[in-house]
């Protein structure tokens, strides 16, 4: 019997909505890409909220990669890794991963949200602690609250709050610290100050782990990350990091470090043990997607010269703009029903953007993400401009 279940849920539902919280999807009908076709919407709509940031997501070579595969490996492999599901194409992607990031070995998973799931329970116990950012992504924070080890948590970026935690945690016995933060705050566009938090690692004996998902590829020499971005190397020791946003964008996540943390994982993470292996032809695509990344030093330059004049010409125009220098440029409107009126004039002027507003981030800081990407043209930079600043002015935001 529903008891009311159904009902409730509706009330709920309605408050959402009457909050502007209410998140709506939209159907693409053609290939990701910086210009797509909507469902119902005719002309063109130039892509502002893709994680493509290299515009790998309709590569050619990499839609051709992952179709070979399909002929020589099949549809997908019906098994978990360590029964039947492990194929040669797996152990190749791991091994490219691991070079490519500077690590021993890496251990593939269906997404970086079961990677960030599963290493805090399998390599944490009661008797350590883990200290992480106030503002990691919830994948981080729903899998430090799998583990039994004391959680401890520092303000954004606070490096005092963060030596004050790592004492904290001291004073209490840990046996062994782990600082977790994103390389790249996924909502705010800034990066982590891994300098800072690698020295305070050292000094403290703590272990420390990145969530790199909107880095790597595109970031650092070569895209090799915030740790390469920033100069610490192979001073972080995990990295988790996934193959659905620059590389290649379409699904599956990753945890590279040293071999006996691989080899734990391997063993005894529940993600990992528990779900069906990625499909070969996602894997080869994704090997392809690396290869590609790698060399792209020529997409890194166009997609770098794209942000710095979209954020000068927004910040120009008399925007709210959070401070950066990635490719996450967040136009702040602060009220969550004004970021749902100008994503939808947006929409209207052939522009494609999100509204994000509680709970993806605090109440009274909604805001437009916008993402550049090296599929974009200067003409759909330009045109993104000239809408955005036509929407402000109708809403009177500028």
């Amino acid at each position: 019997m529903d008891s009311g279940f159904t009902n409730h849920l509706k009330t709920v539902l309605a408050e959402i909505e009457a909050d502007g919280f209410t998140k709506r999807e939209r159907e693409l009908v053609s290939p990701q890409g910086g210009e797509i076709r909507l469902d119902g919407v005719e002309g063109r709509v130039v892509n502002l909220c893709a994680n493509n940031y290299l515009g790998l997501a309709d590569e050619p070579a990499i839609v051709a990669a992952a179709t070979a595969a399909l002929e020589t490996h099949g549809f997908g492999m019906a098994s978990v890794r360590f029964i039947c599901g492990t194929s040669e194409l797996h152990r190749d992607l791991e091994q490219r991963i691991a070079s490519y990031l500077g690590k021993d070995e890496a251990i593939l998973f269906g997404s970086c949200f079961d990677a960030n799931g599963g290493v805090f329970e399998t390599l944490l116990t009661a008797e350590d602690a883990v200290i992480s950012d106030s503002l990691n992504h919830a994948s981080i924070i729903d899998g430090v609250r799998l583990s039994k080890a004391q959680r401890l948590r520092y303000a954004n970026s606070d490096m005092n709050d963060l030596e004050a935690q790592l004492k904290a945690a001291d004073a209490a016995g840990a046996r062994f610290k782990l600082i977790v933060t994103d390389g790249v705050f996924s909502m705010d566009g800034y990066v982590a100050k891994l300098p800072e938090i690698c020295a305070l690692a050292e000094k403290y004996g703590a272990l420390v782990m990145i969530d790199d998902c909107h880095a790597t590829g595109h970031l650092g020499e070569k895209g090799r990350g915030t740790p390469a971005l920033t100069g610490v190397g192979n001073r972080v020791d995990i990295i988790s990091g996934t193959l659905g946003k620059t590389l290649g964008g379409a699904m599956g996540g990753y945890i590279a470090a040293s071999q006996p943390i691989i080899d734990i994982l391997r063993q005894r993470a529940r993600p990992y043990l528990f779900s069906n292996a990625l499909a070969p032809s996602i894997v080869a695509g994704s090997i392809k997607a690396l290869e590609i990344a790698e060399a792209a030093d020529d997409r890194r330059t166009r997609l770098t010269s794209h942000a710095r004049r979209f954020r000068s010409a927004m910040a120009d125009a008399g925007f709210e703009l959070l401070p950066g220098e990635t490719p996450i440029i967040p136009v702040m409107l602060n009220d969550a029903n004004r970021a749902t009126a100008m994503a939808q004039e947006l929409g209207k002027r052939g522009v494609m953007v999100a509204g994000f507003s509680f709970p993806v981030v605090p109440k009274g800081k909604a805001r437009i993400r916008t993402q550049m990407s090296a599929a974009l043209t200067d003409a759909d930079i330009g045109f993104a401009i000239d809408a955005f600043i036509d929407a402000g002015k109708a809403l009177s935001i500028i």
